[in-house]
């Protein structure tokens, strides 16, 4: 259990610094908790992208390009299967 909070932590500062519409102070908190829990059911990029890209769009009114979002679901799934390979 330890080892997927360590996990979701990384999860978070990802998502922070990716910061796709330039807020700063870090207002994704809805967001990231539900990239997150989307993360843990996916593990295709492109469909892990079109989530985000859905996640952020309902919040923002704003749609994020899905090449951005392609590179933070890659990152993400990256940091998940580590997390899913160490012992």
């Amino acid at each position: 259990m330890r080892k997927e909070l360590q996990t979701n932590l990384q999860f978070v500062d990802v998502l922070n610094e990716w910061d796709p519409f330039h807020l700063k102070n870090g207002d994704y908190d809805t967001e990231i908790a539900d990239t997150i829990q989307a993360v843990h059911e996916l593990n295709d990029p492109s469909k892990l992208a079109k989530r985000i890209q859905a996640i952020y769009e309902f919040s923002f009114e704003k749609i994020i390009p899905m090449n951005s979002c392609l590179k933070v679901a890659e990152e993400l799934l990256m940091i998940k299967e580590n997390e899913s390979c160490s012992l």
